[in-house]
């Protein structure tokens, strides 16, 4: 009876102690998509049955930083080397979108030449706020036989926040480096990443300004190609309202399409790609047109 109860006891004691005890890593299963998302809590690559993206096509008056994107990721999943990118500047105008729509792009390049040894490129989102297990995520597919974009979308740190670190480390300071198959894309508003008031801040109140900010503003240095979107002018906004009627066939007058679309962009006080589609989304619904991208 007591042999009984101490067996319970003990079964019960080891049941805590599993559960008590951290996650372990899933296998990889690289194969069964070309997008994912990083779940950190469980730590499994979560893939995506649906990419919310749009045809590289149609992301227009970006054109420069479209083909040096598009270059950069071509050569990466070649196997040659290629930078750690990130885009940065003005909101709405494409930037988390471009990067879905060249990862896109490249994979249909490389499957049209159909190279047998060529393997999709494959694309993992991981949020702002776990950015400190990247090591993880990059330790899991390090030994992968596919290339992984690592995407973090509109990332920046503020006060008191250190997880910037982790990001430095796992981009190129760490002992064992960035992993061959891996690289880095980041969209952010700010080109360093960090609030202006704070770099001031901390110029203004060290004994060495330079040596104080150097090291938040070394992060932005880990990104070999950096990609400004600066605000669109009327001809780039009605430009990228035109190729959306054209791609989705709007049998609507061009004069009017272009007055309505202004009008719009007056409204929202910001002429940009979202303020094109969200116009373009509007004026499908009134001709009851279904968007399908």
């Amino acid at each position: 009876m007591i042999e009984d109860t101490l067996s319970t006891k003990l079964d019960q004691l080891l049941a805590v102690l599993e559960r008590m005890a951290p996650p372990q890593a899933k296998p990889l299963q690289a194969d069964i998509a070309d997008t994912f998302v990083w779940d950190p809590a469980r730590l499994e690559l979560m893939p995506v049955k649906k990419v919310n993206r749009i045809d590289l096509g149609l992301i227009h008056g970006v054109d420069l930083v479209r083909d040096q994107l598009v270059s950069n990721t071509e050569r990466f999943a070649r196997g040659l080397p290629a930078n750690n990118v990130l885009l940065w500047g003005a909101r709405g105008m494409g930037k988390s979108s471009l990067v879905k729509a060249a990862q896109a792009a490249v994979n249909q390049k490389l499957a049209a030449k159909a190279a047998p040894d060529q393997k999709p490129l494959k694309l993992v989102e991981i949020h702002r706020e776990d950015i400190n297990s990247l090591p993880v995520l990059m330790g899991l597919i390090d030994a992968s036989e596919y290339r992984f974009i690592l995407f973090c979308d509109d990332l920046s740190f503020d006060h008191d926040d250190t997880s910037y670190k982790s990001l430095k480390a796992a981009l190129e300071g760490g002992v064992e480096g960035r992993p061959d198959n891996v690289i880095f894309y980041a969209t952010s508003n700010r080109r360093h990443l960090m609030p202006r008031e704070m770099i001031d801040n901390e110029r203004s109140s060290a004994i060495n300004p330079s040596e104080a900010i150097e090291e938040k503003v070394s992060l932005s240095d880990r990104f070999g190609l950096w990609l400004g979107f600066h605000k669109c002018n009327q001809s780039d906004y009605l430009a990228m309202v035109d190729g959306y009627a054209k791609h989705f066939g709007f049998s609507y007058p061009v004069e009017k399409l272009h007055a309505e679309a202004l009008e719009w962009s007056t409204t929202r006080g910001n002429r940009s790609g979202r303020v094109a589609w969200q116009y373009v989304q509007d004026l499908a619904g009134r001709l009851g047109i279904t968007l399908s991208t």
